[in-house]
């Protein structure tokens, strides 16, 4: 049974920093992209990151650029999402997809999903 563990959620300060990491399990995604999307209450899921499956391109949400960065570590068994100068309207439930691919500079999602982690940023 595939499973998308996530960790690295809390409570932070505005203009404070996170780091999201995501392990998948029950097989591997070596050769695909993986993402971060993020829901925020009473608001749909959005897209806010993406990484190819070898690492070297990435996408991102404009609401997020150049404040989050999104890595894959070289075994590809790992994706994270640093977070720096943190905002209130980051605050969401910050979930991890695998099996995407990128083209055209978009993140086209599959149907792998985390069990989600959620990030809270304070005024």
């Amino acid at each position: 049974q595939v499973r998308l563990v996530e960790s690295g959620g809390g409570s932070v300060h505005a203009g404070g920093s996170l780091i999201l990491s995501c392990t998948p399990f029950g097989r591997t995604f070596g050769s695909e992209a993986m993402g971060w999307f993020r829901q925020a209450p009473w608001k749909g899921r959005e897209f806010v990151a993406g990484v190819s499956w070898s690492g070297g391109t990435t996408v991102y949400a404009d609401s997020v650029k150049g404040r989050f960065t999104i890595s894959r570590n070289t075994t590809k068994t790992t994706i994270y999402l640093g977070m720096n100068s943190l905002k209130p309207e980051d605050t969401a439930v910050y979930y991890c997809n695998a099996g995407g691919h990128l083209a055209g500079g978009t993140y086209h999602s599959y149907d792998y999903w985390g069990q989600g982690t959620q990030v809270t940023v304070s005024s």
